[in-house]
């Protein structure tokens, strides 16, 4: 997949980049702005796995959060309410796997946000 040909997208809280996606999988590098956080949010038809590749964050599972850094990995399952913050004062990066039979933004039930998108 060329730089050019990649799906990229700004948020409010950052940015993301799909690295590469096939069947059944999708590989995003996500970037966090300092002081930001995702959407608290669960999908129905996939499972997410992160690994933080630069700067530090805190995981939030069904309720229970968790810190992170360089290097830590946190899996997702199907079903499992999650959001990721960066509470620091540089970019947060991690690298998200996607793995499900469907992959779309439309899987994503946001339970609260900051930006205002919670269904």
């Amino acid at each position: 997949m060329s730089d050019d040909a990649r799906e990229r997208d700004e948020r409010p809280w950052g940015r993301y980049i799909v690295l590469d996606e096939g069947d059944g999988f999708k590989v995003k590098r996500i970037e966090v702005h300092p002081g930001r956080r995702l959407s608290y949010q669960r999908h129905a038809r996939r499972s997410e796995h992160w690994m933080v590749v630069a700067g530090s964050g805190r995981v939030t599972l069904d309720g229970a959060d968790r810190a992170l850094s360089a290097g830590d990995t946190v899996d997702v399952p199907i079903g499992t309410a999650h959001r990721m913050a960066n509470p620091g004062d540089t970019p947060l990066v991690f690298i998200e796997i996607q793995r499900g039979d469907f992959l779309g933004e439309s899987d994503i039930v946001r339970l609260a946000d900051d930006f205002g998108r919670a269904e």
